[in-house]
């Protein structure tokens, strides 16, 4: 994740972060591509997210280059999801051209010394598909009282079933690994994970998906929108509370058991 991106949104810094599925070998759940993040990284520091990050200026210079169909500001978000995923695990989604364990090693490695993903779609003769990152959702907390506040759109991929190498970036994160929605949810609860209320409120939408086909019906039926939590008083307490009409199963906590970034 880039931290010096100047396009910014004037209300927040946009972000972009993908959830990468993988068939079950035995038929189960899908298994869901997670990373816990460096305790010493400002923001989710120590907690369970994702991979994803900041869209870049890169991002943006390349979108303006494609003349896709979507919008630029799109395009880019979608751009840096390909980008963070290759930069953080070594996984190659959204991508045209050949792609082996071999070749997302030199392009990962190229992608790092670069930090920009147009060189390296041309010197391994990639090409992006942009349809293959399906948009889920998007958070924006519009808090005025945080310094910086994250405008992160949500997007889906599907791995498909098969080997794959992945490996920790070592900089932001301390662990990647795949484990289903529910399983996450379950290690929340024991305290095996820490995860933000974004996180959570999204596992527990991902739980009720059997496979990415699945996903792309839910997505279908709930097109990508963005949601803002809102504090209501419920009993004399305070609940954190999303939409009740987004596809989540979930949409309130007491806000005294919220964990926060």
């Amino acid at each position: 994740m880039t931290e010096n991106s100047q396009h910014t949104n004037p209300d927040g810094i946009p972000a972009a972060t993908v959830v990468v599925f993988r068939r079950a070998a035995d038929g189960a759940a899908p298994e869901l591509l997670m990373v816990t993040r460096s305790r010493n990284m400002s923001f989710a520091g120590g907690m369970a997210v994702f991979p994803g990050g900041r869209v870049d200026p890169a991002d943006f210079e390349l979108a303006n280059k494609l003349g896709a169909d979507l919008s630029d500001d799109e395009v880019a978000h979608r751009i840096a999801a390909i980008r963070e995923t290759l930069e953080e695990t070594g996984l190659a989604v959204g991508i045209i051209g050949n792609v082996t364990s071999e070749t997302a090693r030199k392009a990962r490695h190229m992608l790092l010394e670069k930090q920009s993903l147009a060189p390296v779609l041309e010197a391994m003769d990639w090409s992006l598909d942009l349809s293959a990152i399906l948009p889920f959702s998007r958070w924006f907390p519009k808090n005025e009282k945080l310094s910086r506040v994250f405008d992160t759109r949500f997007y889906l991929a599907d791995l498909g079933t098969g080997a794959v190498d992945i490996a920790v970036d070592e900089t932001e994160n301390t662990k990647l690994y795949w484990i289903t929605a529910q399983g996450a949810l379950d290690a929340a609860e024991t305290g095996d994970l820490s995860i933000i209320y974004p996180t959570r409120r999204n596992l527990e939408r991902l739980a009720q998906l059997e496979s990415f086909a699945d996903a792309q019906e839910h997505c279908e039926r709930y097109p990508s929108r963005m949601i803002t939590p809102f504090i209501e008083e419920r009993d004399g307490a305070r609940w954190l509370c999303i939409p009740d009409d987004a596809g989540y199963p979930v949409f309130a906590e007491p806000l005294d058991k919220v964990q926060r970034g």
